[in-house]
This record gives structure tokens, C-alpha cells and sequence, in this order.
């Protein structure tokens, strides 16, 4: 990899003076390893964190167990950490760290009222909560959490066959360009440039209570990597709750009424960054992760948002690009088309008629974007994509799939239609479980789609329509997986992008037999039209899944719901704030602890040490073992390895120890002992080069006792999953007699068979698990899985799924073709769903599946991490 960078982030003193590069970092902060300020000791800190941060226990639970907790004391001559809730909250809000107070405005309708019947909007006041944003940045950059994980200037990587790649939002142009410009003032030289992400983004908080809305507005940096701002470590922070009017079904369609919506929309946005905007000129000087001073000079950057929110945000009409000039009535007829700018907007409104304005250029005249009020923002440029609401949600769920009954219906009528809708369901339902993947067992037919059903649905529907619908449907669906699951890559080359412009060429190639059989009159549908522009997007802001409005609609449980949850639901929005609050005091709390080197180990054992340090105790100490996980639970920490491990306890519903025999008559399967004798054989030989042929009468025979697990952990990197901020995944692979008190579960795998073997997925074979086991033999210790062997049915992929085909495999007699693997081989698990072909299938139990059929797509859309390898 080569990489060219800026001499930028140059460190500086707290004056702003440059200081000598190599000089070390001043100490994080003069308190000593025994200063919990303003907490006693770590015992209260945790406790207040747990109670507050992690459990979210009530003010009244919280003192019934103080309360508890003292009684056990008193005959000690001791008490809890705090004496009651308000004590607890009392430390929380003297915390000195995270203190950034919540201010507010109040705004108002100043225009033209008529003589009679004033609309009610006209009176109301508009309350707008925020947090400086200034000290808000300043905190998350002094934060030394990202350290490591934070660039101080633009840069462009390139493969080692020179091309370019783009990642992280750094390694973009759009930043690299905005330094072009603040470089040309010589005072600026040396300075870090630091980009403002901004996203907002409407959420219901509850629907029984009235529809009971909050409109939170989020802030994080563009210099963090992309995985910290997805894993929300402190790297997007709620700063703001704007004003949501509200007006009588009279007059909610009165054009005065809605211009007075967009403006305080843009006005109060404008008032919240004023404090920011001094600093994007001239630099400010403000302390790093890295414990280094350094200059920054602020600028907006993208801002993540739905498509409402996009047009307030840029002044555009409905059913119009906000990026572009395409005309709403022929979106991808004119490709490729300019794009807006705000020059060119204010040339068409000095120049045009409001009417003209509105109707040639989607142009809402009297509407003047925030960030016309900054130096180098130009909204309809720093508009970012958005995954979530155009991909995932709009052209998947609200055009695709429901083309695709909306195509059954034209074309075998609403009865026969509604039968092969049952059968689609019947097939979603009957999917295998597997790590991380949403079980539907009633098919699609749920009532409210959330996001996750609709990306949980995406990785298993091609399989479940294929023999029901033409081949060039199947077609469609499978180019636009291609391009969804390329957009969401950790990082993309210049070869990525040439096959996401090709995959969205097929598609819409392939999508045209929609149109032909009636099922839609057009394709000028601004969610599908959106994905022309991923493309320059990339080049601009980088990899896509950095910049998601899943992030900030995540953000919206812990920093919204979850407040209210726990509010009175009277005057919430202030409970709501200081929850808030105290939330961002402890986090900062935390990271401070962390950063002196007081938070490692446990609290216990921290105590325990501090005991055998003054009195020498024998106390009973936990050992600190590793915890199972739920199956494709995130790793936090740091790139590691990828591994694989049997579960750390063995098969406990019957006796886990046993020989081989034994185990030979449950699987039913004589030639065990045969197996083993081979295993040992190649283990014993895997070293040398020309290992001598495994003959059963002169090998060494195992007839000793074995320990059974139901499963084994792989942990591997996959950072365009959900994994931790180094990337890290781990799923459970199964492999049990009764999966949770049901059916047996066996899963499937992929194994590593080395460079040389001769597979269409690049050395990687597909098995299915009918048991894990170990076995001590001699000095070596043997943790092993009996697997299925699957085999290719074709060279290559499914030319319509785009998936491979496997069948399992059996010898000449045909007998299963079994043996016995080290899991050291296993890569991790592997995802099969039925070719079924054109015929209906009885409702078939999920536990059954891998019994059932022939031939198996392997489901490289089970995850981003599978799209890659399988």
C-alpha cells in the first residue's frame, strides 16, 4: 500500500506555537492513580455506571437496593457506595469531565399575520435545545479513546498495483480539496483540517402517547475512522433537539405554513454552529487524542439524512434530486446530468420566477440553505448517501419486492398468485439458522418493516423467488445485491467501482421487464436514481458504510428512546436532556480512568490486590475466563488473527465423556475408529512434504475416550459487518444433539484446504458439522469436527443468483463422503438454502432443511464478510 499525505496536524504548544515534532505529549492530566474525583473509589464509579449507564435502573430501584445493600452492612460499621438515588445522581453531576450545558432559543413567526382567523402556528413559540458544538468537538478530539483511530490530515492510498483506494473519510477528495483552499492563507499552514458530520433525522418515541415526536440532531468528526463512528464510541454525540411545528389539518398545507417549517428548520441550524464558524477561517487550537496541542481549522462536512429531510435541507420540491438537475419525470433518462450548486441556485432564482423556479428546476425560491451562512459548505454538495433509506429500505423493499407480487398478480391473477406467495413464505421460513440472521417464520408477511427486516430479508429472498419468477427477475435482484453488498465494503479500489458501475448497468438492464410486463410505467424513482451518484460519492467521502443514516437511527435508542423510556413522559424533553447528560459525564469519566491506566483488571480483583498488598489472605478469586457470546456478537478491540476454538464447556445434557465406540453407535457411524486412525495418520505427517500413504493396518489405532461440544467460536475480521472498532467478529457454530431445548442443529462450514486445492472458491471447501470432539493422544491434544463434505455442482457461480452450487457429496457406494478435519481448518460458517426449484414445498421444519434437497446455493448474501469470500 502506498500512501501520499499533507504536512498537516503539525503539534503546537497550547498558544498555538509549533513545538520541536519528536518532543513527547504533556501527561494527560497531574491527578494521581488515586484520584477518582468525584468519586471515592472505583467500587462507587462502577457502581454508579452500572446502575446508570447499564442497567438504567429507576430512581426507586435504585434506593430499594441501597437500601438492601446497607443492611448487609451495618453489622460491618459500613455503608454502600451512595445513600440513595440522589446521592448517586449527585456525584454523576459533579463530574468535571463531558460537562457541556444544554442551552436554548426560542424562535418565532415574525411575517405578514392576516386581520382574522390567525393560524395557531403563527402564535407558538419554537424551543431549540442544543450543546455548543465547539466544546462538543473539542472534547471528542481530547478524547483519548480514538487514539490511533484519527487522521490529522488528508491522504490518498493506492494498492501496490497503484491504484487508488478509498476508505476512511479522509482518503477522499472532498477533504484533500477543502485543504487546497484553506492552504491558500499561509496562517492556516500546519494546521489540522477537522470536518463537522452532521446528521438529523425525525423519531417517534411512542405511538399510543399521540404520535409523540423528537427531532435529534447528531454530531461526529470526519477525522475518525469509519469503524469508530459505526460502533458509536463516543464518536457521534446527540447535541441538539430542533423544533417540530405543529399546526391544525386546516392549515398544514398552507404554503406559508410550510415555508415557516424549512426556515426554522435551516435558521435554527445556522444559530447552533455560529459558535464553530469563527474557526473556519482561522485556526483554534485544541488538544488530540495523542495528548499533542494542535491548530484546527473547522469546516462543515456531509451531512447524513433521509430524502424529506434532504429537500428542507437543500431547498429542493418533492420528488426532485437535491444533488442533481435530472427532471423529476425522466430521473435516469439524462444520465449523467449536472449537479446542483448553490452559485447556480441563486443565479435561477435572481433570474426565474418563483413559479419558473419550481416547476423547470425543482427550485423552492424563499428557501436559503444553513450552510450558505459558511465559508466552502454548499449543501447540495455535502448531502451524503444514505444505505439504509435508498438501497436497503426503498429500492429493495418498497420497489423490488413488491414488484414482485404486484408481477405475480398481472400475471396468474390474484389466487394463483396469493398460492406462490405462500410458497415464497413457506421457503423464507424454512431457512437454516445461522449466526446473526433474523429467523421469519411466518415468511415476509409481517405488519411494520423496520431496516433490519428488510436487510435481514434481503440476504435469503433471491433463493426463495427463484422458480417462481422469470430468469431476468431473478437477474434483478441479484446485480442489485451485487451493488448493495460492494457499496458496504470496508474500503474500495478503483476495480470495485468499475464493478459497481457494471452491476448497476445490469440492473437496470434486467429491471426493464418490469416495465414490459406492466408491472410499473416508469423508472423515474429517486431511490434507485440516487445510485447513479454513489459512484462520485465515493470518490468524495469514501466508503459509504462511514457515513449511513443507520448510524444516527441508531443513535436515536440510546440518545432518544431509551431517555424517554426513562422520563416521567410529563415535560420529558428536559428529563430527557439531563439523562443525556449525565450519560456523556460518566462516558467521559471512563475514558479518563482508561486513559491514567486505573480501569485494568476487574473491580474484584482489583481489590483482592490491594488486600494481598497490606494482609496476606488467602481469598477465593474468579478466574477471568472467557465468556461465550451470542452467535455474531461483535469483538471490541484490536485486528487479531483469525481463530477458531471449541466452546469452552463441553456437552452437558448427558454424559460428555466417551469412547470411541460409543460415539461410533450415536452417529451411526461404523467406520469412526477408521476415521480417527486416518486423522491422527495426517496430523502425525502434516509436516513432511511427502507423507507415506494411510494404510488402516499398520496406522495407529485410537480407541480411548472423547469429550463432545456442542459448538465452536470463529472469530475473524469482518469490517463490513457489525464488529468491533477493530473489525472483529465472532460467530457460534453448532453442531448439538437439541438447539435450545429443540431440534438438532448442525451447521455448516467453510474450511481452508490450503492454496493449492482446486475450488472455484479459491481454497475454500464447504462441510457440514455432525459433531465437534477432542481427544488427548500421547503429549498432542486433538480439538476436531466430523464433517459432511459438500461439492461443487458447477465451475462457477449460478449465472441468474450469482451464488455457487454445492450437493453433498458420497462415495462410489453412496455413503456420505465423511472425515474427521482439526478445527484449525474451519474459516468460519458457511450458509445453504435449497435450490427449489419450480415446485411448491410443504412447510418444512428450518432444523430439517440440510436433509431434504439435492443442492444447496452457497449464501454469499448471508453476510458482507461471506459476499467476499464465497
Amino acid at each position: 500500500m502506498l500512501l501520499i499525505s499533507f504536512d498537516l496536524g503539525l503539534k503546537c504548544d497550547a498558544n498555538g506555537s509549533f513545538i520541536d515534532q519528536d518532543a513527547p505529549p504533556l501527561p494527560h492530566t497531574d491527578a494521581p492513580l488515586t484520584d477518582w474525583t468525584p468519586y471515592n473509589d472505583r467500587a462507587e464509579f462502577e457502581t454508579a455506571e452500572f446502575l446508570f449507564t447499564r442497567n438504567q435502573m429507576s430512581a426507586k430501584q435504585i434506593d430499594t437496593l441501597l437500601d438492601l445493600w446497607a443492611a448487609t452492612l451495618i453489622k460491618h460499621n459500613d455503608a454502600p457506595p451512595f445513600a440513595n438515588h440522589k446521592d448517586m445522581y449527585a456525584s454523576i453531576d459533579a463530574t468535571p469531565l463531558g460537562d457541556t450545558p444544554w442551552k436554548s432559543f426560542t424562535t418565532c413567526y415574525n411575517g405578514v399575520r392576516p386581520k382574522q382567523d390567525v393560524p395557531p402556528w403563527m402564535d407558538g413559540q419554537y424551543d431549540v435545545w442544543y450543546r455548543d458544538p465547539l466544546q462538543m468537538v473539542r472534547s471528542m478530539l481530547a478524547n483519548s479513546g480514538f487514539d490511533g483511530g484519527i487522521e490529522f490530515s488528508p491522504y490518498r492510498n493506492y494498492t501496490a498495483e497503484d491504484k487508488r483506494y478509498w476508505k476512511n473519510f479522509m482518503s477522499a477528495d472532498w477533504a484533500w480539496n477543502q485543504v487546497d483552499v484553506i492552504a491558500q492563507n499561509e496562517e492556516n499552514h500546519g494546521s489540522t483540517f477537522v470536518l463537522l458530520i452532521i446528521g438529523s433525522d425525525k423519531t417517534v418515541v411512542s405511538v399510543a402517547t399521540g404520535q409523540t415526536e423528537y427531532h435529534p440532531l447528531y454530531l461526529s468528526i470526519g477525522n475518525i475512522h469509519n469503524s469508530i463512528r459505526r460502533a458509536h464510541r463516543s464518536g457521534v454525540v446527540l447535541i441538539g433537539f430542533l423544533a417540530i411545528p405543529k399546526s391544525t389539518k386546516e392549515h398544514n398545507n398552507d404554503i406559508k405554513y410550510r415555508n415557516f417549517r424549512r426556515q426554522l428548520f435551516q435558521c435554527s441550524l445556522a444559530k447552533i454552529f455560529e459558535s464553530v464558524k469563527p474557526f473556519m477561517d482561522t485556526f483554534d487550537v485544541t488538544r488530540f487524542p495523542d495528548g499533542h496541542f494542535r491548530r484546527i481549522v473547522y469546516g462543515l462536512g456531509p451531512y447524513i439524512a433521509n430524502y424529506p429531510e434532504q429537500l428542507i435541507l437543500s431547498g429542493v420540491v418533492q420528488n426532485w434530486c437535491p444533488r442533481c438537475l435530472a427532471n423529476r419525470k425522466d430521473l435516469d433518462g439524462a444520465q449523467p446530468c449536472l449537479h446542483r450548486r448553490e452559485a447556480h441556485t441563486e443565479l435561477l432564482v435572481e433570474q426565474l420566477t418563483y413559479k419558473q423556479a419550481w416547476y423547470e428546476y425543482g427550485i423552492i425560491a424563499d428557501v436559503v440553505p444553513f450552510t450558505n451562512n459558511f465559508p466552502r459548505a454548499d449543501i447540495h454538495e455535502l448531502l451524503s448517501l444514505d444505505i439504509l433509506h435508498q438501497i436497503i429500505k426503498g429500492t429493495f423493499k418498497d420497489h423490488l419486492v413488491d414488484w414482485v407480487g404486484d408481477y405475480l398478480q398481472l400475471t396468474h391473477g390474484a389466487r394463483h398468485a396469493a398460492k406462490i406467495m405462500d410458497d415464497i413464505d413457506r421457503r423464507i421460513a424454512a431457512v437454516a439458522p445461522f449466526a446473526a440472521l433474523r429467523r421469519f417464520p411466518d415468511g415476509r408477511g409481517f405488519r411494520q418493516w423496520t431496516g433490519d427486516d428488510s436487510k435481514a430479508l434481503m440476504k435469503v429472498y433471491l433463493a426463495a423467488i427463484e422458480g417462481h419468477v422469470p430468469q431476468d427477475v431473478v437477474r434483478t435482484f441479484s446485480t442489485f445485491l451485487e451493488f448493495c453488498y460492494i457499496v458496504r465494503r470496508e474500503a474500495l479500489t478503483e476495480d470495485d467501482l468499475v464493478k459497481l458501475q457494471d452491476a448497476l448497468d445490469r440492473f437496470h438492464k434486467y429491471r426493464e421487464i418490469f416495465e414490459a410486463t406492466g408491472v410499473v410505467s416508469t423508472f423515474s424513482l429517486l431511490h434507485q436514481h440516487s445510485l447513479c451518484h454513489y459512484i462520485l460519492l465515493i470518490r468524495l467521502f469514501g466508503a459509504p458504510n462511514g457515513l449511513c443514516s443507520s448510524i444516527t437511527e441508531s443513535k436515536h435508542i440510546k440518545a432518544v428512546k431509551e431517555p424517554w423510556r426513562r422520563s416521567s413522559r410529563f415535560n420529558a424533553l428536559g428529563q430527557m436532556l439531563l439523562t443525556n447528560q449525565r450519560l456523556d459525564k460518566l462516558a467521559a469519566a471512563r475514558a479518563d480512568f482508561e486513559a491514567r491506566g486505573m480501569l485494568h483488571g476487574s473491580c474484584l480483583s482489583n481489590a483482592l490486590g490491594e488486600l494481598r498488598r497490606h494482609v496476606r489472605l488467602h481469598v477465593y478469586e474468579p478466574q477471568n475466563q472467557s465468556v461465550e457470546v451470542d452467535a455474531g456478537e461483535i469483538v471490541d478491540g484490536p485486528t487479531v488473527e483469525s481463530h477458531v476454538g471449541l466452546a469452552l464447556t463441553p456437552h452437558m445434557l448427558i454424559c460428555c465423556v466417551r469412547n470411541v465406540h460409543t460415539l461410533s453407535l450415536e452417529l451411526d457411524l461404523p467406520c469412526l475408529p477408521l476415521l480417527i486412525q486416518e486423522f491422527i495418520h495426517d496430523q502425525y505427517y502434516s509436516e513432511d512434504p511427502n507423507p507415506p500413504e494411510f494404510d488402516p493396518a499398520t496406522a495407529q489405532v485410537f480407541l480411548g475416550k472423547v469429550t463432545i461440544f456442542n459448538s465452536a467460536a470463529a472469530s475473524f475480521y469482518a469490517p463490513s459487518d457489525l464488529s468491533g472498532t477493530g473489525g472483529m467478529r465472532r460467530e457460534h457454530i453448532q453442531a448439538t444433539p437439541s438447539w435450545r431445548a429443540g431440534q438438532p442443529r448442525h451447521d455448516c462450514i467453510f474450511v481452508n484446504m490450503g492454496a493449492d486445492f482446486d475450488s472455484p472458491m479459491g481454497g475454500l471447501a464447504v462441510a457440514r458439522v455432525l459433531c465437534f470432539f477432542s481427544f488427548n493422544y500421547r503429549t498432542s491434544h486433538y480439538p476436531c469436527a466430523i464433517v459432511h463434505w459438500y461439492s461443487h455442482v458447477l465451475e462457477g457461480r449460478d449465472p441468474d443468483t450469482g451464488m455457487y452450487v454445492v450437493t453433498p457429496t458420497t462415495t462410489g457406494d453412496d455413503v456420505p463422503d465423511i472425515s474427521i478435519i482439526h478445527v484449525d481448518c474451519i474459516f468460519r460458517a458457511a450458509h445453504l438454502i435449497p435450490v427449489y426449484g419450480p415446485d411448491f414445498i410443504p412447510k418444512i421444519s428450518p432444523h430439517d432443511l440440510y436433509d431434504m434437497f439435492n443442492s444447496y446455493y452457497v449464501n454469499r448474501y448471508a453476510d458482507h464478510h461471506a459476499f467476499e469470500i464465497a
